[in-house]
């Protein structure tokens, strides 16, 4: 079989198959009436085998050892092609995500194509100085895509890089509550309270949803932030969280600063006194929950809350009577 009829059945070009030929790949000894080299079956089945292997990534060098060393193990090589092609995917996936991110800062010019490339670059710098500066740019007139924002703050270990990262976030658009949402379902708890933390500081209204959601979290670390947000927002389905943090100590302080606020109508107010008083009952054993029960109790208003002052006043813990009968006094003195 002639050169060319070898390129056509087998779809090598006879330029590369002359390549082969001049690497000793193929060796085609035959030769026709007219002087014209001819190719063996021997042949075609190595110059299948040379396109099976190259394929698979293989150089042409790497072809040559696989097909002419005796005792060649293919193992460490495929090993190797498994490795270089996760590689390969990796930088792919890496460059498909800058070019969707600088599609989605819809560039006018070149001139926005390089800021943003140079933005993106700079978010993932080893300088937190670089990080915090470039996060403060990206909330200028044409700002970075949230998408990238969100990867950023969520792997963001610096506080004050961070910070300035959620502020950027915060002015990015309405697409970040979602993306932030998407989030919450990270296996690492570090994650999601870095989440939480950039939901609590987004105007968008969307981000009430999956604040809510995150308050079923099994971390304590993600439910209490999302408890504060959502009270800061005036929303009461916060409160078993805020009660339960002042019961067990976390940001006790805050909790209660945020049942006080909630309190601003009879009702929830009557309600949170309910839960601070099955809260006393459910840990009546131990006098610091119950100052700290206590000290919650003094910013809601209403007569539940009140009664319950009164009883611990006769508390058998000195600290918590006294505490409870000053609120007591204050009370009646407004």
């Amino acid at each position: 079989m002639l050169i060319g009829e070898v390129a056509q059945r087998s779809g090598v070009s006879t330029r590369m198959l002359r390549h082969y030929e001049s690497l000793g790949l193929v060796r085609p000894e035959g030769r026709n009436e007219s002087g014209y080299r001819e190719y063996s079956d021997e042949n075609i089945r190595r110059i299948f085998h040379i396109e099976s292997l190259r394929s698979l990534g293989l150089s042409l060098r790497e072809v040559a050892r696989a097909l002419d060393e005796p005792g060649f193990a293919p193992a460490a090589l495929v090993d190797d092609l498994v490795r270089r092609t996760r590689e390969r995917i990796a930088a792919e996936t890496e460059l498909l995500t800058r070019l969707r991110r600088i599609d989605a800062a819809e560039p006018v010019g070149w001139t926005d194509v390089l800021r943003t490339v140079r933005l993106l670059h700079e978010l993932a710098s080893a300088s937190p100085g670089t990080r915090q500066r470039a996060a403060l740019s990206a909330a200028e007139d044409r700002p970075v895509p949230a998408e990238a924002l969100v990867e950023a703050v969520l792997g963001e270990p610096d506080p004050h890089v961070a910070g300035a990262l959620r502020w950027a976030l915060a002015r990015s658009g309405p697409d970040a509550p979602a993306l932030l949402a998407e989030a919450l379902h990270a296996p690492s708890a570090l994650v999601r309270e870095r989440v939480v933390r950039a939901l609590a500081e987004l105007p968008h209204t969307a981000a009430d949803a999956p604040l809510r959601r995150a308050l079923t979290d099994p971390a304590p670390g993600v439910r209490g932030p999302a408890a504060l947000a959502l009270a800061a927002r005036g929303v009461t389905d916060a409160a078993p969280e805020l009660l339960a943090m002042v019961a067990e100590g976390r940001s006790d302080t805050d909790a209660a600063d945020a049942l006080g606020a909630l309190a601003h109508d009879p009702v929830t107010a009557g309600r949170i006194a309910t839960g601070l008083v099955d809260r006393l009952a459910h840990d009546a054993a131990a006098p610091p929950v119950r100052l700290r029960l206590t000290q919650a109790l003094a910013d809601i208003p209403g007569a539940a809350a009140s009664a319950a002052l009164a009883a611990l006043a006769q508390d058998r813990d000195r600290a918590v009577a006294l505490t409870a009968a000053h609120v007591l006094r204050l009370r009646e003195g407004a």
